[in-house]
Order: C-alpha cells, then sequence, then structure tokens
C-alpha cells in the first residue's frame, strides 16, 4: 500500500492514511497533550507524504509512520521549550474549579501518566512502543535508530524504574507525587539513559 502510495496512486494515499491513522494518533497521544493530538497527527502524515517519495521500506509503513510521528511530537516540544507559556484568561476568577472527586480510572491514567513522564525519554520511548503498543523489540529498534540490545535494556530499565517509582509512592504519598524523583536518585536524570 505504502509503495502503491509513493508511486502516485491517490487511493493508495487514501487507504494508508485510513488504516494507520487510529494507530498513529494513538501512538502521539501517550506522548503529546490531548488538545494537540489531532494536530500533531495531521503534521505527521503532511511529513509523511512529503518524504513519501523516499520511502525505501527497509521498515514497514507503520513504522515509518510511527517514527515520523515521534520526530514530529519532538519537534513540537523543542518549539514550545524556546518560547514562553502563556494563557488567553484574563480574571482567573472565571476559571471553572476541578471537581472535587474524579473517576478512580481517571486518577490511575493519570499516575500512569506522571509515572512514565518521570521516566528518561528514550526509556519512556522504548517501553511505551514495547509494552503498550505492541511493536516488537527489533521494529523499534529501527524507528529510533538503535540497536536491539539498547532497545532491552531501555525497557528493562524502564520497568526497574517504574517499579521503584510505585513502591517510593507507596512508602509517600501514595498519589504518585514521588514518582518523578525516582529516576534522578537512581541517577538516570536523562544523561545516561540507554
Amino acid at each position: 500500500m505504502a509503495f502503491a502510495a509513493r508511486d502516485g496512486a491517490e487511493d493508495a494515499v487514501e487507504q494508508l492514511i485510513r488504516a494507520t491513522r487510529r494507530q498513529v494518533a494513538g501512538y502521539i497521544a501517550r506522548m503529546a497533550d490531548p488538545q494537540s493530538v489531532e494536530e500533531l497527527t495531521q503534521e505527521t502524515y503532511i511529513r509523511a507524504l512529503r518524504g513519501l517519495p523516499r520511502f525505501a521500506g527497509r521498515s514497514s509503513a507503520r513504522v515509518w509512520l510511527l517514527s515520523i510521528a515521534r520526530r514530529t511530537v519532538v519537534d513540537r516540544y523543542r518549539s514550545l521549550a524556546a518560547r514562553p507559556r502563556t494563557t488567553g484568561v484574563v480574571d482567573w476568577d472565571l476559571v471553572p474549579a476541578r471537581p472535587a472527586r474524579a473517576a478512580t480510572r481517571f486518577d490511575e491514567a493519570l499516575v500512569l501518566r506522571d509515572l512514565l513522564n518521570g521516566l528518561a525519554e528514550p526509556r519512556r520511548s522504548a517501553f511505551v512502543l514495547t509494552q503498550l503498543d505492541g511493536f516488537s523489540y527489533a521494529e523499534v529498534a529501527r524507528m529510533t535508530g538503535v540497536p536491539v540490545g539498547t532497545v532491552r535494556s531501555r525497557v528493562a530499565r524502564a520497568r526497574a524504574d517504574l517499579i521503584d517509582a510505585l513502591r517510593l509512592a507507596d512508602r509517600g504519598t501514595g498519589d504518585g507525587a514521588a514518582a518523578a524523583p525516582v529516576s534522578r536518585a537512581r541517577g538516570y536524570g536523562g544523561q545516561r539513559a540507554k
């Protein structure tokens, strides 16, 4: 399908997007804020269509698209980090308060997201791609441009960091707030993450 799209078949381009859009958007949703998912998904496909003539098929179209999605999200974070954040709210008294009680699953999802965000980026990506998205270690290695052994060690270290963070959270506040310091305390603040 990707080769047909590369060769100019309009139906193939449409089929490729339809076949992969849900997975690409889901992958982006795990890395970006919910408000940006649609925009980043569209940007991913714009970049993919521009790069389609260079698609050589060394990996599956899905792996190729997800590597483009990853770079798109990283580029967005870099762009946002270079600019100061602003808000359109003029009067903070008009901002509605959050409901006092949220659903347990929502709370658990937030804790999981905080725990994953506490991991160094290379470990988080390897863990999410292999354990949540279901990619093989070899596919993740091709997507990220590192050896398979590096992907395996990143996943193993991410698991250990998550277990440590959960134990620390259980001993501390119980809300996952203690998760972020775990990676720094063990020396994995992102500089040495392999």
